[in-house]
């Protein structure tokens, strides 16, 4: 049977390819990683590491066997916990793969919350593409996701409201639209236009209501897209273009008068953002409080943040 020690051990060394930072950052001597990974390489009758050279390398069936370690630890780590939770206390790991700007705003705040009132539980929030949570959470990478299309609550996942959020035009405060009570679709269509790539809820939603109007992106003057929304942010912030984003991306800036928010009549500016999680999985705790949690009375204030902003 593989030892699991064992297992941490070469992880560690397989991720820093070195002896010595996986010895410091598992507070052992780095002949004990020695130790431990000839062990593991006589259990499995491989070679792990290429140590010619200076460089440590990992050899091919090093490189096989890394993703299945990292499962298996990451297994009998879940395994304890929900051992320990059929006890008084729920404790455990809980890893939240986000793909959306506006989640990256809440749930922070909303993670905060719950590991103070369930201090045996540790949040990790892995930010990814919306391309990347499904596989995230297939390899149990993640326990849940956060997206902003239903398109993913289908099949294998199980899917709830998560919350409401806004979706503002932006310009630099000395532009003409900034003292303007409102325009409207047309008026943007001779402006330069930045943008998140066409995959990103933000555009998706633009584009949806930009077709009530007989406009689509042929017609817009994107004269750069940018896969990351407080750099667009910034970058209106410099006078360079006016952009569409979620409302708490450039809440702060508007707050403090560098950027306007400008309506645009006939735009339902809106998307829903979603939390996601398999259908079929082995019990996990953790996910199960978290699950209820996000929807508890006093934790409205957050919910209900997007939909002010």
């Amino acid at each position: 049977m593989i030892d699991l020690t064992r297992l941490e051990t070469f992880i560690f060394a397989a991720e820093h390819l070195s002896f010595s930072e996986a010895a410091r950052h598992l507070h052992v001597t780095q002949p004990t990683i020695s130790h431990h990974i000839k062990a593991l390489e006589t259990d499995l009758n491989v070679q792990l590491f290429d140590r010619a050279g200076t460089a440590l390398q990992l050899t091919e069936a090093g490189r096989l066997l890394l993703p299945w370690a990292r499962k298996l630890v990451r297994q009998a780590i879940e395994l304890e916990d929900l051992m320990t939770s059929t006890q008084q206390e729920v404790v455990g790991q809980l890893r939240i793969a986000c793909s959306t700007t506006a989640g990256k705003y809440v749930l922070p705040q909303l993670a905060a919350r719950f590991c103070h009132q369930y201090p045996g539980i540790r949040v990790k929030i892995l930010a990814c593409t919306s391309e990347h949570v499904i596989p995230n959470m297939l390899e149990g990478e993640a326990n849940l996701g956060v997206v902003s299309s239903y398109d993913y609550c289908q099949g294998d996942f199980e899917c709830q409201e998560f919350f409401s959020d806004a979706i503002a035009l932006i310009v630099p405060k000395d532009h003409a639209f900034a003292k303007r009570p409102y325009i409207t679709p047309d008026e943007i269509l001779n402006q330069r236009l930045l943008s998140r790539e066409p995959t990103s809820g933000t555009r998706r939603v633009l584009m949806t209501e930009l077709a009530k109007h007989d406009i689509s992106v042929d017609d817009l003057n994107i004269f750069l897209e940018l896969g990351n929304t407080e750099a667009i942010v910034r970058t209106v912030q410099a006078g360079f273009g006016i952009a569409f984003v979620s409302s708490l991306a450039a809440e702060c800036p508007i707050e403090q008068g560098q950027l306007v928010a400008v309506p645009v009549e006939g735009l339902e500016l809106k998307r829903k953002i979603y939390m996601i999680r398999p259908r079929l999985e082995a019990p996990n705790r953790p996910q199960e409080v978290f699950w209820s949690f996000i929807h508890d009375p006093a934790n409205a204030d957050l919910i209900h943040l997007p939909e002010t902003g």
